[in-house]
């Protein structure tokens, strides 16, 4: 989780867009190597920062285009 705000704290601060959204699909880790030992374990984070968090309307079209990748 703390990668995926740090992306998106980046990108803003670098290139001060008016919005930035983060979506991080990632292995897991500590589910693959201890605990559970389940591989391929993915998880999903996501950031949003300036118009992709104040608009709900904004945020549903970006969600909506990267689902049919």
């Amino acid at each position: 989780e703390r990668l995926t705000s740090q992306i998106a704290d980046t990108i803003v601060k670098v290139l001060e867009p008016r919005g930035v959204a983060v979506i991080l699909e990632a292995e897991h880790l500590c589910m693959t190597m201890r605990g559970i030992k389940k591989p391929g374990s993915k998880i999903v984070t996501s950031a949003m920062r300036g118009l992709f968090r104040q608009r709900a309307a904004t945020r549903a079209e970006f969600l909506t285009l990267i689902g049919k990748r």
